[in-house]
């Protein structure tokens, strides 16, 4: 299957669509995305349509409703978690401004875990009772 978000105003995905892998063959049996884009057209109306893929190999990162296309990346980005996250230009994916601790293998089958707290720029052990 192939994987297609639409694009709505701002460049936000506003759904995703799968597609037969079939549809996208060309004269000569090799995927096209023109071909996926305009089986959508035919199906749904004129849109803006993009190849997305759920190993990343297609625009970085697999859409969801509510991403954005950047097209200076031809990449999707998902919305910022926190204000104090940056994105990182390789990837195109959400960082904390520093790294999560480890867990220690007690910790993980404790079923604990590491959170997030903006407020004090930290990442907080949550302890599961």
């Amino acid at each position: 299957m192939a994987h297609f978000a639409k694009i709505g105003s701002n460049n936000k995905v506003i759904s995703v669509h799968s597609v037969h892998n079939n549809e996208l063959l060309d004269a000569n049996g090799v995927e096209q995305e023109a071909n996926g884009i305009q089986f959508l057209t035919n199906l749904h109306g004129s849109a803006i349509w993009k190849q997305t893929s759920y190993n990343g190999n297609i625009r970085k990162n697999f859409a969801g409703i509510g991403y954005t296309y950047d097209e200076d990346r031809d990449a999707f980005v998902a919305p910022k978690p926190y204000p104090s996250w940056v994105l990182n230009e390789e990837t195109c994916r959400w960082e904390a401004p520093i790294p999560m601790p480890t867990l220690t293998q007690e910790q993980i089958a404790a079923r604990n875990y590491y959170a997030w707290n903006e407020e004090n720029l930290t990442w907080d052990l949550e302890i599961k009772e």
